[in-house]
């Protein structure tokens, strides 16, 4: 019988594959904000991509945020759910059409970010996050506001 990891391996697990997702999304973002928004929206447009300068403003932001709220597993649902967005748009309008291999300009590699992320928002951060973090002082706030009321008994 198959068991998938728990408890610690299975946080590990979790907290390694939001570092290498992160550091992939961080390096294509940091790479189109160095290149600058004007250049970056130039190809773009090149390539299809409607109101070019929108788009490349609202990618670099997407791929930062997401990026961000994913390595600390912040309330990365919403912001992961734009990142999937962006990574099908890039399918769509970049690499669908080159087939799969990373090497013909295919689209494995935005698949493998666009799987991940999905990966990663249904199974939740794990407990080396913040949310793990805020959750568990919320609990024991409430915990401790927390009144027994036994009956009296004469």
């Amino acid at each position: 019988m198959y068991r998938s990891l728990s408890g610690t391996p299975r946080d590990v697990a979790l907290l390694i594959a939001r570092v290498v997702l992160v550091v992939v999304m961080v390096a294509h973002a940091w790479q189109k904000l160095a290149q600058g928004l004007s250049d970056t929206a130039v190809v773009f447009s090149k390539f299809g991509i409607p109101l070019a300068i929108a788009a490349a403003a609202f990618t670099i932001v997407v791929e930062f945020v997401a990026s961000a709220a994913i390595l600390l597993g912040l309330k990365m649902t919403v912001p992961a759910s734009f990142l999937v967005f962006v990574m099908a748009g890039a399918i769509f309008f970049v690499h669908g059409q080159n087939g799969i291999f990373v090497a013909n300009k295919g689209w494995e590699l935005v698949g493998v970010i666009i799987v991940g992320t999905l990966a990663l928002m249904s199974s939740g951060p794990g407990r080396f996050s913040l949310d793990h973090v805020l959750e568990t002082a919320r609990e024991r706030r409430m915990a401790q506001t927390m009144v027994i009321r036994q009956p009296i008994t004469v």
